[in-house]
């Protein structure tokens, strides 16, 4: 089976265990999750038994009905760091198209996206944002140098990291080509 259809069978189970799990915690019959999501029953049986692939917009009615972030119900139950996803959320019998959901943070009022592009050499130097704030980076093309503090972190292409931005901290490119790479602020 290729990789990508061993991720999406992952992300089924993950889905699976976890809808049962939150559905117990909120003391719901698989009937009053199907009423209060207007999801059938009969679908919440098939994603519980892990035998269906169902959509990104009904596991968002799942998750709203659970009162829980839609994160909550693909990430790998009893994950160590639950701000990193990696999983394959939905896909199409070829595989090459895809959505993964890569990583997760609280906004207490909003997220910024930006693009970037580094020439060779070229260093942006940032300060400490406020206690709370957090960013996301994917790198697109290229190689990144992330330095937080003392460490020096470096990044490929199609590779990302999540980390508290209240210290002072710079996006290099020590490569011979331009780094391309997507940022998220997390306020």
């Amino acid at each position: 089976m290729p990789k990508e259809n061993l991720q999406r069978a992952s992300v089924l189970q993950h889905v699976s265990q976890n809808v049962r799990r939150l559905r117990l915690v909120a003391h719901l019959s698989q009937s009053s999750l199907a009423e209060l999501s207007g999801v059938s029953r009969r679908m919440l049986v098939a994603i519980e038994a892990g035998e269906k692939n169902v959509s990104l917009s009904t596991l968002d009615r799942v998750a709203e009905a659970l009162d829980v972030a839609f994160s909550d119900l693909i990430q790998a139950p009893g994950a160590a760091d639950t701000s990193r996803i990696n999983e394959v959320a939905w896909t199409v019998s070829t595989a090459r198209s895809k959505a993964v959901l890569l990583a997760k943070a609280e906004a207490k009022r909003e997220v910024e996206l930006w693009e970037w592009t580094l020439e060779p050499g070229e260093q942006y130097q940032s300060q400490a944002d406020a206690e709370g704030w957090s960013e996301q980076l994917y790198v697109c093309e290229g190689c990144l140098t992330l330095v937080i503090g003392d460490q020096v972190l470096h990044f490929g292409a199609h590779e990302f990291y999540m980390y508290p931005s209240n210290t002072p901290h710079a996006y290099r490119n020590d490569g011979d080509v331009a780094v391309r790479f997507i940022r998220n602020v997390v306020i």
